[in-house]
């Protein structure tokens, strides 16, 4: 099980345990991830003896607000950004992508938008949207797309076993990629690249630039560490956006600032107190308006300073 792996089965784990899915729900991703019911099975029976779940296993909640309310906001014909559907040519297979681009002040920086672990889906649309908005080039890469691509999944919840099943090189080839295509369009300054994401995406975020030297500014949100010792290769400016509750994640930060410090990487971290994992996405359970309005203000500060300064 490599490390990619391991947060997303302790991602189900952990939806597990506070009620958020049952049994059946999280041993089918988990198998999905792994590719063998007998680990999977292990996996639940040892994570079980531990500890029983803390909320009924079936759940069934009311709708909150977040839920029931589209969480576009910026809509694909706002008058100030153009958006498309792109498709890369990889080896073997089709890159997907979902690009938005300003219609003024270009050329512009590019920045990479990573996904969370139900692959390109609208919200992950609307955050590229919003970075357009802000006068950024930005590419959300569908991680999916070796298996035909996020769209292709009629349970979105399904796409989490296909990232499972997809190697953290791979991972990195497939952005590597993408933020190549990126960096060679004529709307994009080629010297300024920089890139964020969340949760998943956020640990692809921390993967992708500790191997590509020519990103100048990163805003991983509560993503998992990348090795620690690559972290020496980081040449951008790093933000690590995380969530107060988020205990699973946060245990990681003293070890990556740790090794930050040790490289001279310039970084700042933000816990946002009182806030669960996914607190950003306004299409979740765990959205928090004032933390996730905060952090998005932050992110774009932080690329205005090391992108445009």
């Amino acid at each position: 099980m490599n490390d990619l792996q391991k947060y997303l089965v302790e991602e189900y784990l952990e939806h597990y345990q506070e009620g958020q899915i049952n049994r059946r729900e999280a041993l089918h991703q988990i198998t999905l991830i792994l590719g063998s019911a007998a680990l999977a099975d292990r996996l639940m029976a040892e994570h079980e003896a531990k500890a029983a779940p803390s909320k009924p296993s079936i759940f069934s909640p009311k709708p909150t607000p977040a839920q029931t309310q589209p969480g576009v906001t910026v809509p694909p014909d706002d008058p100030d950004i153009q958006v498309a559907d792109v498709k890369i040519p990889a080896q073997g297979f089709t890159l997907f992508g979902y690009l938005a681009t300003p219609k003024k002040n270009l050329p512009a920086p590019g920045i990479l938008v990573d996904h969370e672990n139900r692959g390109l889906v609208e919200h992950i649309k609307d955050v590229a949207r919003r970075a357009a908005k802000a006068g950024y080039v930005a590419l959300a890469p569908d991680l999916a797309s070796r298996a035909g691509g996020t769209q292709s999944f009629a349970n979105p919840a399904d796409v989490t076993g296909v990232l499972g099943q997809i190697t953290p090189d791979q991972i990195v080839s497939d952005l590597s990629l993408a933020l190549d295509y990126l960096r060679k369009l004529p709307e994009v300054q080629a010297e300024k690249l920089g890139a964020t994401g969340f949760c998943y995406g956020g640990g692809t975020t921390w993967r992708i630039v500790t191997k590509r030297a020519d990103l100048r500014a990163v805003v991983p949100f509560y993503g998992p560490n990348p090795p620690i010792e690559d972290v020496k290769n980081i040449k951008a400016a790093c933000l690590g956006i995380y969530a107060g509750n988020d205990t699973r994640i946060n245990s990681g930060i003293p070890a990556l600032e740790a090794a930050f410090k040790a490289a001279n990487v310039t970084y700042e971290i933000m816990i946002y107190p009182n806030v669960n994992h996914a607190f950003h996405n306004d299409t979740g359970q765990s959205y928090n308006e004032i933390a996730a309005k905060d952090a998005w203000a932050k992110t774009l500060a932080w690329f205005q300073k090391y992108l445009r300064g």
